[in-house]
């Protein structure tokens, strides 16, 4: 496990303290409950990627989308 472990008591004590240990080393600390890692704090990455990218391989493509389907229809009367 990557970080610091603290107690929720100590965190609750130097909680700012803890903030601007992360902020300065990135690493991030990890707040346990009766020794049971619960939460974990870490630097903030802001992911800024373009639309274009974001849509990538998720746009089915269609090379002739006019073109007439192989399926028989059966139509009411």
């Amino acid at each position: 496990m990557q970080g610091n472990q603290v107690s929720k008591s100590e965190f609750k004590a130097k909680a700012l303290e803890f903030f601007r240990q992360v902020e300065a080393s990135g690493e991030s600390v990890v707040v346990t409950d009766h020794g049971r890692p619960t939460l974990e704090v870490r630097r903030y990455k802001s992911v800024e990627r373009s639309p274009l990218e974001v849509l990538r391989g998720s746009v089915v493509r269609y090379d002739d989308p006019t073109a007439p389907v192989d399926v028989e229809w059966e139509a009411a009367q």
